[in-house]
């Protein structure tokens, strides 16, 4: 744990430790823990919290046009700086694609799901006529559970005229997210969005388009393994949850972790650096830095703010 000046709260998250300074900034660091199924793993993956930091910082500042955006600044691979702001208790769920969570659902019979009705005759993977908004809540503990836009109104978790903004914002960042991949060679197959006010003001939120937050498939060859029910060739997190399960884990009560190997944090530290390339079309560039210099950058990158 770092020392900050004016620091007023800290939060340990699964992956990342995040400041509060004076109760108006977050200096968000991100970590090389990883984790899957609701667990972190023993083992750090090298490099894992520049590659997600820089993705998120690249796609934050592409996207400003759009909607404003927590982001101040990044002084450090793995560290950004940006605004406090009062978060919505939903992330918003936006989906091109019927894979996941939503094939999942409609295998089983369903063909709706956020209240979102979903249209008879597809198979895994075919693209939806047009991008579906399918929010959860936010849980700070356990799973995020899915909700309705109807849900969120009449509970009052948003007010309508803010959440009908939400989801002109998300679809709009998703279609720039699209485009972006597009150009990279991939398809953004699924993302999710999370939102805060400053002042009445809205604000994005978090990382976006990373492959932690984000589902993508390749471009090349997508047609033709959808017309021979093949599975589709993914560039995400997927490949961990993969492994765990290939050796028994699935993060459920009595199961054991498999043993990771130098060579296995190796493997997966190395699929993340492959995923920073693809993503962002940039060679990754490997940067250490250790925690004395990571406290006395950001010391003096507070005393320029407080």
């Amino acid at each position: 744990m770092l020392h900050l000046p004016n620091q007023t709260n800290f939060y340990k998250g699964k992956v990342r430790d995040v400041y509060t300074i004076a109760d108006k900034y977050l200096v968000m660091v991100v970590s090389d823990r990883i984790s899957a199924f609701d667990v972190v793993l023993p083992r750090p993956i090298p490099f894992k919290g520049q590659v997600l930091n820089q993705i998120a910082a690249q796609f934050l500042a592409a996207t400003r046009d759009i909607v404003p955006n927590w982001m101040m600044s990044v002084p450090l691979p793995n560290v950004t700086i940006g605004h406090k702001c009062e978060t919505y208790p939903v992330e918003m769920v936006v989906r091109g694609f019927l894979t996941g969570h939503a094939w999942r659902t409609y295998k089983s019979g369903k063909r709706e799901l956020c209240g979102v009705p979903l249209p008879e005759g597809m198979k895994e993977n075919d693209r939806f006529p047009t991008p579906i908004i399918t929010p959860t809540t936010k849980a700070h503990e356990g799973h995020d559970e899915d909700i309705s836009r109807e849900e969120i109104i009449k509970s009052g978790l948003v007010s309508e005229k803010e959440y009908t903004q939400l989801e002109q914002y998300t679809l709009a960042l998703y279609e720039r997210g699209q485009k972006i991949a597009s150009e990279r060679g991939l398809i953004l197959v699924d993302t999710k969005y999370e939102f805060g006010n400053i002042a009445g003001t809205i604000y994005l939120i978090d990382e976006i388009h990373t492959p932690d937050s984000s589902r993508y498939f390749y471009l090349e060859g997508y047609d033709e393994r959808q017309e021979k029910g093949e599975a589709q060739k993914q560039l995400s997190k997927e490949f961990v949850r993969e492994w765990l399960m290939d050796n028994g884990f699935q993060g459920k009560e009595g199961q054991q972790i498999p043993e990771m190997t130098n060579e296995v944090v190796n493997n997966i530290s190395d699929r993340y650096i492959e995923l920073y390339e693809q993503v962002t079309g940039k060679n990754f560039v490997k940067e250490e830095v250790s925690d004395e210099e990571t406290e006395k950058t950001l010391v003096e990158e507070i005393g320029k703010l407080v």
